[in-house]
């Protein structure tokens, strides 16, 4: 990096609000005050994700957690003390519903039971907070819309935080307002490695219980095509296999997949357990990321692991493209041939620079010119990182929270997640069937199965996880 002059180090330092500024953008961590009307809540599952959620949870304050529920009583109390604030511990999930002072539930079991408990909840009169993926089978979203039309005081959201990350949403304004030009393909990965290790007993790598890498990974990156895209897709193609991980376990353990879109737009997305790397944002982050490409340029972005690294992107313009006239020769256009060569790379720009917030104004104070000003020096030395300063799990938590007592509207709300749950659903069709299939098939799917049928399929998905669940404690040390 070169060295700074002066006038770069006077902007930079600014006024001492400029630092302080600038640690608070960076992530710092905010005085929590108690809010006087939280919501109590109470948590069912507490594994490796209901775990993950009550850790970010201990940083919200308009909800107090007031019942846990889990079949694993030492995860009940690991948890009870991340949480700190006592709650009562179920080990069958219908006694946390009963219980009177509990107003809302959030639910993130294995995913075979989500639709049974969501719907015990809303019969229970709670207000219900779901993790992805929403549904498992094709009927228990027929059932679901249907039981979620009979309880309309309570409130219903699914837990996809991409859309309650600030920058994401800053992505699909700038989508909305042409920034990008005619949007036509996004990109995604979730690549790991190694993959989910066998570890004993893992329920999401055993199809009668997980959707897979499609269900676990894909449905956050099919929401966000979806929301850019303004649309759900027409069909999807795809091809996965079981080609490294040979320990006993159904799903693949890579898939790649194409949707298509009403707009001839597409989503192009590939899910690997045997390396991690990431081409997107200079190669800074591992495993995950979307590219957003339309005709006048393109973002780069990932949510983040939202404990090391926070969600970030990147802001490419389209290079100008160079007309090539032939030397000596006639300057009528070519009808065939090159007659355009490409400009020079564009660097990107952190996405904030689209919002207008660091652009100088002539009513600015002399605080803000020069808070702005250090900014963008740091940018363009790469000693600022564009990062949000806040957990977008935080975020969707405090909405569920603020939304259960002002009766707002989620902004993953039902059709959001059965939408994705669809799209998951037939995503793991096309690769096991090997063909193109239709999004239109998914109205006919499940139809024939009764109440009955669904429910003693789910007894028996039960009582095979509970014998799995008995042969995992048996195993030797």
């Amino acid at each position: 990096m070169e060295n700074p002059t002066r006038r770069d180090v006077v902007k930079a330092a600014g006024v001492a609000g400029a630092a302080a500024a600038l640690t608070s953008f960076q992530g710092a961590p905010a005085i929590v005050k108690a809010a006087p009307d939280q919501v109590k809540y109470g948590v069912i599952g507490t594994g490796g994700r209901g775990g993950y959620l009550l850790k970010h949870l201990t940083k919200v304050d308009n909800g107090r957690c007031v019942a846990v529920c889990d079949v694993d009583p030492k995860k009940m109390d690991q948890v009870a003390v991340v949480i700190g604030t006592n709650p009562s511990k179920y080990k069958d999930y219908r006694e946390l519903l009963a219980d009177k002072n509990v107003d809302a539930v959030i639910i993130a079991v294995p995913l075979f039971e989500h639709y049974k408990i969501t719907k015990d909840t809303l019969d229970a009169g709670k207000h219900v907070f779901c993790e992805k993926s929403l549904v498992f089978k094709p009927e228990e979203s027929h059932m679901l819309r249907a039981q979620v039309a009979q309880h309309p005081k309570q409130l219903f959201q699914v837990g996809l935080q991409r859309r309650y990350s600030k920058f994401y949403q800053l992505a699909k304004q700038m989508v909305d307002k042409g920034l990008l030009g005619n949007v036509t393909h996004v990109h995604a990965q979730w690549h790991r490695n190694p993959g989910w290790r066998m570890n004993g007993f893992n329920w999401r790598l055993y199809k009668d219980y997980s959707g897979g890498l499609a269900a676990e990974l894909a449905s956050h990156q099919i929401d966000i095509a979806d929301w850019i895209f303004g649309s759900t897709p027409e069909w999807v193609i795809g091809v996965g296999g079981l080609d490294t991980w040979h320990d006993g376990r159904d799903v693949y353990d890579n898939i790649q997949l194409i949707y298509k879109y009403p707009k001839n737009q597409k989503l192009v997305y590939s899910a690997i357990s045997t390396n991690d790397h990431l081409p997107y944002l200079a190669s800074s982050r591992p495993e995950f990321g979307e590219c957003i490409m339309g005709t006048e340029g393109a973002l780069e972005m990932t949510v983040g692991d939202g404990e090391v690294t926070m969600p970030t992107a990147m802001w490419f313009k389209e290079p100008t493209k160079v007309e090539v006239k032939p030397a000596g020769k006639s300057e009528k256009p070519a009808a065939a041939g090159a007659t355009f060569a490409l400009g020079s790379g564009q660097k990107g720009m952190p996405i904030a620079m689209a919002t207008g917030e660091l652009d100088v104004r002539k009513d600015d104070s002399f605080f803000s010119r020069e808070s702005k000003f250090a900014k963008r020096w740091l940018y363009a030395k790469g000693i600022m990182t564009d990062d949000e300063d806040r957990n977008p799990v935080e975020t969707e938590l405090e909405s569920f929270f603020n939304d259960s007592r002002t009766s707002g509207h989620p902004k993953a709300d039902l059709e959001v997640g059965l939408n994705d749950s669809k799209a998951v659903i037939l995503s793991n069709l096309c690769m096991e069937q090997d063909r193109k299939v239709l999004f239109s098939e998914f109205d006919n799917l499940g139809r024939d199965v009764t109440p009955q049928q669904w429910q003693d399929n789910v007894a028996r998905a039960e009582q095979s996880y509970v014998n799995s669940l008995t042969a995992k404690k048996k195993m030797p040390a």
